[in-house]
C-alpha cells in the first residue's frame, strides 16, 4: 500500500469482495485516467481543459445510456456497465474532474478552508463512491469518510511537497505561509528551513486529527471492507510518522510506504478492532 495520490484507495485488492472489483476498478480507471490528462505529458493548459471537457462529456454520454467516443473505450465502456449496475452517482465522478481543472488552473489557496473544498472534490468522492457500492448511505459513516479521504489528500500533499514546488504548485494554505514568514518562491527555491519544517509539522497535526476522526469508519464497516480501510487508515498514519521521523523536511525528501511496513500495519490494524 502507498500513500500516493489515488493508489490511497483499494483497487481491487484481495481484500475487495470479487462482486465489487469490477467496479472499484472501473472507478479508479475513469480517475486514473482524467488525473493523467491534468498533469501528464507535455500538453498545455488549454488543451488539457479542453480534454478534460471531452472527457466530461463521454461522462454524461454513457451516464445518460448514450455512446461515448472512441477516445477512452477502456474508461467509459466498463464504467457505462457499472453505473448502470450500481447506479453510481454521477455528480460524485463530476466532482472529481471539478478537482483535475482545478489542479490544471492551479489556483491559490488561501486557508485550510479552501484545501478542504479541493478534497472535498479531488479525493472525498472516490470514497463516498466505494462506499455507495457498499450500501452504505448513513449521514455520519459518510462524514467520516469524507475525514480519511481528506486527510489521505493533504498527507499527499505534505508527502510531495518538494515534488510539488519543484512542478510549481503549491497546496500551502497562504495565510499560513506568510504567518510563518515564507513565501511561495522559498519554496519554488526548495529553501528549507526551521520555520518550514515547524508549518509542515503544523499541518501534519492538521491532517493526522481528520484521520482520527475518521477512523472509526473502518470498525463500522463490515468483514473484507473494514479490514480494507483499517489498512489505509494505517498506511496514512504511517506516512505522517516518517515525515515526522525526517524532521518533516519533505521539502527535499519524499518517505514512502514499503514491504517492510506491512507487518507493522497489520499489526496496528488489527489492533484497532482489539481497542473497541
Amino acid at each position: 500500500m502507498s500513500v500516493d495520490h489515488y493508489e490511497n484507495f483499494p483497487v481491487a485488492s484481495f481484500l475487495c469482495p470479487p462482486a465489487l472489483r469490477p467496479a472499484v476498478t472501473a472507478i479508479y480507471h475513469f480517475a486514473r485516467s482524467a488525473d493523467d490528462l491534468a498533469d501528464e505529458g507535455s500538453a498545455g493548459a488549454a488543451q488539457r481543459l479542453a480534454d478534460l471537457a471531452a472527457y466530461r462529456a463521454d461522462l454524461e454520454a454513457v451516464a445518460d445510456g448514450g455512446t461515448p467516443s472512441s477516445r477512452w473505450p477502456t474508461v467509459f465502456g466498463p464504467l457505462a456497465v457499472q453505473m448502470r449496475r450500481f447506479a453510481l452517482p454521477r455528480q460524485l465522478f463530476h466532482d472529481l474532474l471539478d478537482a483535475f481543472e482545478q489542479d490544471v488552473r492551479d489556483p491559490p489557496y488561501p486557508d485550510r478552508a479552501a484545501l478542504l473544498d479541493y478534497c472535498r472534490r479531488s479525493a472525498n468522492p472516490v470514497g463516498r463512491l466505494l462506499l455507495h457500492l457498499y450500501d452504505v448511505k448513513d449521514a455520519e459513516l459518510l462524514r467520516r469518510s469524507d475525514a480519511i479521504c481528506s486527510a489521505l489528500q493533504l498527507i499527499n500533499f505534505w508527502q510531495d511537497l518538494g515534488v510539488d514546488a519543484a512542478r510549481g504548485r503549491f497546496y500551502v494554505p497562504r495565510d499560513e505561509l506568510h504567518a510563518a514568514g515564507l513565501n511561495l518562491d522559498a519554496l519554488a527555491q526548495q529553501q528549507d528551513s526551521p520555520a518550514l519544517r515547524a508549518l509542515v509539522c503544523r499541518l501534519c497535526a492538521w491532517a493526522d486529527a481528520l484521520m482520527r476522526d475518521g477512523a472509526p469508519l473502518a470498525l463500522g464497516l463490515p468483514g473484507r471492507a473494514g479490514w480494507e480501510l483499517r489498512l489505509v487508515v494505517q498506511g496514512g498514519l504511517r506516512i505522517l510518522e516518517k515525515i515526522a521521523a525526517m524532521d518533516h523536511a519533505t521539502l527535499h525528501g519524499r518517505p514512502t510506504l514499503s514491504t517492510t511496513d506491512a507487518p507493522r500495519l497489520l499489526w496496528r490494524a488489527w489492533r484497532m478492532g482489539a481497542r473497541r
